[in-house]
């Protein structure tokens, strides 16, 4: 029996809206990065870790590739940059659905530049019949990619070979993590994504990308109840009013559904308290990146 261990990281990469999170979700089994219709939803790079016998796989979920027009949007960009070193294998999500010639830009850079195997995903099989997916893979034929395997990170379709194929490319390695765990993103932080998610879910197409969320506190009350404070900036007076609602009515709808979404993280019930406040321009201010969780040296 083979008792050596193997381990390596890969790189999800891929334009906003594809599906990356939800794919880095479905292979962890368990919800780590937020999800939501909304492109650039993911904003940091996000660990996930997987552990299975002898092999461990890092997954490094980074935002979607863009044209930043904000700082923020530069960060995002940087971090994309940042988790590219160091990987073994780089895994491109394309939306088998709707694949653009900036698909296959990022396909042909991918192959052209990297000097470890890549891997092409083409996501949501399950919104097209069979005989597409063969239209949807010959347009990546020439780029250069070791594996093309379509997959639905919704049905978990294809998931066992994508799986399989990524295996194949770790080298022997340490056992970087433990067994137990699987994202390397501190409470505080999945806490404040949880919440904006379920903004991003109810709110405008004008409001979601002008929104941040501070934790500012977590408290332990008892081992059965936890206490959390948290405000949601926006950058216009207009949208204040949009994400409170009427009567608070939005407010309250977006903390009821991350308070039972952080107690299932948490394992306790949970006391959430949120604000919302306006914050000009916070995307263009480097000191407001740095309190709402986005830093770089860069910025």
């Amino acid at each position: 029996m083979d008792s050596l261990f193997y381990s390596g990281f890969v790189t999800i990469i891929g334009r906003p809206n594809v599906g990356k999170s939800s794919l880095m979700n479905a292979l962890i089994g368990e919800k780590i990065a937020i999800v939501s219709n909304r492109p650039q939803t993911t904003r940091n790079r996000i660990m996930g870790v997987l552990t299975q016998e002898n092999r461990q796989i890092v997954f490094l979920d980074t935002p979607g590739i863009h044209q930043p027009r904000t700082k923020l949007g530069e960060y995002m960009m940087q971090s994309v940059q940042h988790a590219m070193d160091g990987m073994d294998c780089v895994m491109m999500i394309a939306d088998v659905t709707d694949v653009t010639e900036k698909d296959l830009e990022i396909a042909r850079d991918i192959c052209e530049h990297q000097k470890v195997p890549a891997v092409l995903a083409l996501n949501k099989i399950d919104l097209i019949k069979p005989e597409m997916i063969l239209t949807a893979t010959s347009r990546f034929a020439g780029c250069g990619f070791q594996d093309i395997v379509p997959v639905s990170a919704k049905t978990h379709a294809g998931l066992p070979e994508l799986m399989n194929v990524l295996f194949k490319y770790l080298p022997e390695g340490p056992r970087y993590f433990p067994d137990d765990m699987i994202t390397d993103q501190p409470e505080r932080i999945l806490c404040a994504e949880i919440i904006r998610e379920k903004a991003l879910r109810h709110l405008r197409d004008e409001v979601p990308h002008g929104i941040g969320v501070e934790i500012l506190k977590i408290e332990k009350l008892s081992d059965s109840l936890t206490e959390i404070h948290a405000t949601i900036y926006c950058e216009r007076e207009a949208h204040k009013g949009i994400i409170i609602g009427k009567h608070g009515s939005m407010l309250q709808t977006i903390g009821s559904e991350a308070r039972a979404d952080i107690e299932k993280l948490l394992a306790t019930h949970v006391n959430l308290q949120l604000w919302v406040k306006i914050r000009n321009d916070w995307r263009n201010n480097p000191s407001d990146l740095k309190n709402l969780g986005y830093e770089s040296k860069s910025l």
